[in-house]
């Protein structure tokens, strides 16, 4: 699962979503979202992409092929899901073919979604786990991934929260035995009961599309000699788009306030009331004035969404701020 480091990529690629139709990051945030999943920075560090934790309801599976999960009114979070007339020949799309690149660095920074704190690695090593596998579509497709790449959901790619970007992994359905290697280029899915956000034909492949979520193992694979390229020292500075990304995370402020006692009281009835960001709402002072702030989030979509529920719960509208 950057336009949820999308890639909930990416909503259910902070309150995240990079989660998906298939999501594709218990507190009122994430209970909005389930009721309705990189691409990402803060999620330090990329261009952001609307990301997500991408959710989609189950679907029984017709097994009638990569049009079977076929476009159906309101079964799909945000709207995400398959196109109309999606092609017929997916399965014979090849796997993604490992090789040694190296790794972002704007990728490899700790970042906060859904409430919660992800610290991405930041090199090649022996990554094995199960868990549930989730994948999205159309809504974010041709829109940046967290690596800054953009979203294909015809391609052999994947959004994961915390491994290296850009790494390769093979995904294994549990249920079926089906195996394939994905291109991690993404963040997400932020739930904690996802472990991976698929693309459209990875998910196809596995044979989890139609029912929008599976049961999985996700290995990483380390080519001889990718470790050593992957973990190479960094350059002095990062490429302009990359600063660019690091410097600009995105906030919601919730309300301003000439005084230091009213902007204080005003926290606690929003810590009161929304108990999930108790650790993401602050105060700071600029111009005079003490601001509520409450971030940072991946990026603007799932910023977006959380300002949606905190509207619903608090009766004010939060406005989008980037620092």
């Amino acid at each position: 699962m950057t336009n949820l480091y999308s890639r909930f990529h990416k909503a259910h690629h902070y309150l995240s979503a990079r989660t998906a139709p298939g999501a594709g990051m218990a507190s009122v945030m994430v209970l909005a979202l389930l009721t309705a999943c990189s691409t990402t920075p803060q999620y330090p560090g990329t261009i952001a992409s609307k990301q997500k934790n991408k959710w989609v309801a189950s679907l029984p599976d017709t097994g009638k092929g990569p049009g079977s999960a076929a476009r159906k009114s309101g079964g799909y979070y945000l709207d995400d899901g398959p196109e109309d007339n999606p092609p017929a020949d997916l399965h014979l799309v090849p796997d993604a073919v490992p090789k040694a690149e190296p790794l972002r660095q704007a990728n490899m920074q700790p970042y906060v979604a859904l409430g919660k704190n992800f610290k991405p690695m930041t090199e090649l090593k022996s990554y094995k786990k199960r868990g549930i596998a989730s994948w999205y579509g159309r809504r974010y497709h041709g829109n940046n991934t967290a690596s800054g790449e953009v979203y294909d959901m015809y391609a052999m790619t994947a959004a994961h929260p915390t491994l290296p970007l850009p790494s390769y992994a093979r995904v294994t359905n549990l249920d079926n035995g089906k195996s394939v290697i994905v291109r991690l280029n993404d963040r997400g899915p932020f739930l904690s009961d996802r472990l991976i956000d698929l693309s459209y034909t990875a998910a196809y492949k596995l044979g989890i599309l139609a029912g929008g979520s599976g049961r999985v193992e996700v290995e990483s694979i380390v080519l001889e000699g990718s470790a050593a390229l992957a973990s190479a020292k960094p350059s002095a500075s990062l490429s302009a788009a990359d600063s660019d990304a690091v410097m600009n995370m995105v906030y919601l402020q919730l309300g301003a306030f000439g005084s230091s006692d009213n902007a204080h009281n005003f926290l606690t009835q929003v810590r009161q009331k929304l108990p999930s960001l108790k650790d993401a709402v602050s105060i700071t002072k600029n111009n005079g004035l003490y601001k509520i702030h409450a971030g940072p989030y991946p990026d603007q979509t799932v910023a977006k969404l959380a300002a949606n529920t905190i509207s619903q719960q608090l009766a004010i509208t939060p406005v989008l701020v980037t620092d």
